[in-house]
């Protein structure tokens, strides 16, 4: 795959993604028709093969070669399916002066201003009184419109949003005691309103990915933190999997590929989906269980284990540059990023460093190093916390975005495509 085909088809992996839920659907139905089989966790499981489960809006995918034993080292590629939005809350039809307009929490981080005056949609899983669950994206349904310029003149000098009071969407009009929006989300549904017990619902954007830029350079969509990672981790795993250019056994011996793929990052990761969560430890104690292990086996594969942890990072912003570090200017299609934070936000030490270096070297990929302007601390990742929970050495890494945490954020179209060819390349070899 070309990187002007990666991106395509990371702009088509975000469309049909505008939800944790559609994330980890989406991955699973690629997994699937690439020969991955699915398989839940209340059953035994096979020992060798390709597999994933899905757990609520995460993902864990994985291949246990037949040469694989009880020691045998786990390569992981971390990431996570949700991204900064708006939440449905409970009572969720609201409005007032003829408007319909929906009650949402803020979820994450969202840039707020960026989410006005787009034509929005909810997207997530209902989930009926006798526990099924059923997804829904509604389409072009909401939005956020913005006080005009001529009732509010100082709005350039300084927008500034109530969260509660101007965080309000309209989605049609009439009186809310005669509408229901859940009612409209089960027709979309195909579902009855009444039996649904409950629902995780979000609010994405509908605007298509688009590739522009004097030479078609830059590409902009929504949800690309952090959907280029687990894009890129999907393409990689199935390339490795079936035989990909990189798929040879490194010379230390085979390894325990695994993609996962957490849900929750945004809101520190503690749920049962989530980094902070068990659902990895879960996945890997039974693999190891199933290949024979002891504890002290399982220890020693873990000791022969690596995690990268595969986030979004910034580029330099031409407009802000004294934001960022003065000797480090990371720029969209100059790499991925090796994200480096003396205090530890950021996983990635000395070793996993020079691992990185030779994965880059490997699949002949470039890559830039970033790291915060002391005035201007980072944000973290699942990196520490998987370092922490598991004791895996772990790095991390990401694509260099602009505009993180807009609803439309901005990359360069060779970046995705270079994360994934080293993706594959870690996948495929014993470092």
């Amino acid at each position: 795959m070309t990187f002007g085909e990666h991106i395509l088809d990371l702009r088509d992996f975000i469309a049909a993604s505008p939800s944790s839920f559609h994330a980890a659907h989406e991955s699973g139905r690629r997994l699937a028709l690439a020969g991955f089989t699915q398989l839940t966790e209340d059953e035994a499981w096979p020992t060798h093969g390709k597999f994933f489960v899905i757990r609520d809006g995460a993902i864990i995918a994985w291949v246990v070669p037949e040469a694989a034993t009880a020691t045998t080292g786990f390569n992981i590629l971390g990431a996570h399916t949700d991204s900064p939005s708006f939440k449905l809350k409970p009572k969720p039809t609201t409005g007032r002066f003829g408007w319909l307009q929906a009650g949402v929490e803020v979820y994450g981080g969202p840039l707020l201003n960026s989410w006005l005056d787009r034509e929005l949609q909810l997207a997530g899983r209902l989930v009926d009184v006798d526990g099924t669950e059923t997804l829904v994206a509604t389409g072009p349904l909401l939005r956020f419109p913005q006080l005009a310029i001529h009732l509010d003149r100082s709005a350039n000098d300084g927008l500034k949003l109530d969260r509660q009071a101007h965080m309000n969407p309209i989605w049609g009009q009439g009186n809310p005691a005669d509408e229901d929006l859940l009612g409209l989300l089960a027709g979309k549904a195909g579902v009855q309103a009444e039996n649904i017990g409950g629902y995780d619902i979000m609010v994405a954007d509908t605007a298509p990915g688009q590739v522009f830029g004097a030479n078609n350079e830059f590409f902009a969509s929504g949800r690309m933190d952090n959907l280029t990672s687990v894009h890129a981790g999907v393409v990689a795993l199935i390339a490795a999997a079936s035989g990909g250019a990189n798929n040879k056994e490194g010379a230390q011996g085979p390894v325990i590929p695994v993609l996962a793929a957490f849900d929750h990052e945004e809101i520190g990761s503690g749920s049962r989906s989530g980094a902070c969560g068990p659902i990895l430890e879960d996945i890997l104690v039974r693999i190891s269980d199933s290949l024979g292990a002891s504890v002290s086996d399982r220890r020693r594969a873990f000791a022969n284990s690596l995690c990268i942890s595969a986030d979004a990072g910034h580029a330099v912003h031409p407009n802000y540059s004294e934001r960022h570090d003065p000797a480090n200017h990371p720029v969209l299609n100059g790499g991925p990023l090796l994200k480096i934070n003396a205090n530890q936000r950021y996983a990635t030490d000395a070793v996993g460093a020079a691992v990185w270096a030779k994965l880059c070297a490997a699949a002949g990929a470039p890559y830039q190093e970033f790291v915060s302007n002391n005035d201007v601390p980072c944000g973290s990742t699942i990196g520490p916390l998987t370092a922490t929970r598991l004791g895996i050495r772990t790095l991390d890494v990401g694509t260099p975005l602009l505009s993180m945490h807009s609803a439309r954020e901005l990359c360069g179209v060779a970046d995705p495509h270079n994360l994934a060819r080293i993706a594959e390349t870690f996948f495929s070899s014993a470092v």
